[in-house]
């Protein structure tokens, strides 16, 4: 049974930092691929970033290119977003997700079979 939890979410103000990490209680951590999805206030969930179930290969939205950087601890079961220069159109909830290898289409949310609760972040103007 995959269980996701989320954390590090909250309210700063444009420009700063925050740092969210999804801890994944399986065993077999390192057979699942893992993205960041986000999800505003009346509009569709979508694509943040994607880490491969070996961690080599990263793939991002272009609008958290260069400000967003998803890694993955296999000793402690997580995925971390380091999330950088933050704007407030960040503004969402952001849920982790997991399947069980790197095939199909990374940002389609349908192709994952696992998901957390998820975690506010708010980014004050």
């Amino acid at each position: 049974q995959v269980q996701l939890v989320e954390s590090g979410g909250g309210l700063v103000q444009a420009g700063c930092s925050l740092r969210l990490s999804c801890a994944n209680s399986v065993r077999t951590f390192s057979r699942y691929a893992m993205p960041w999805f986000r999800q505003a206030p009346g509009k569709e969930r979508e694509f943040v970033a994607f880490i491969t179930c070996s961690g080599g290969t990263t793939y991002y939205a272009d609008s958290v290119k260069g400000r967003f950087t998803i890694s993955r601890d296999i000793a402690r079961h997580t995925v971390n977003l380091q999330m950088n220069r933050l704007k407030p159109e960040d503004t969402a909830v952001y849920y982790c997700a997991a399947k069980k290898d790197d095939s199909g289409v990374i940002s389609d949310r349908y192709a994952y079979d696992y998901w957390g609760q998820g975690t506010q972040v708010t980014v004050s103007s």
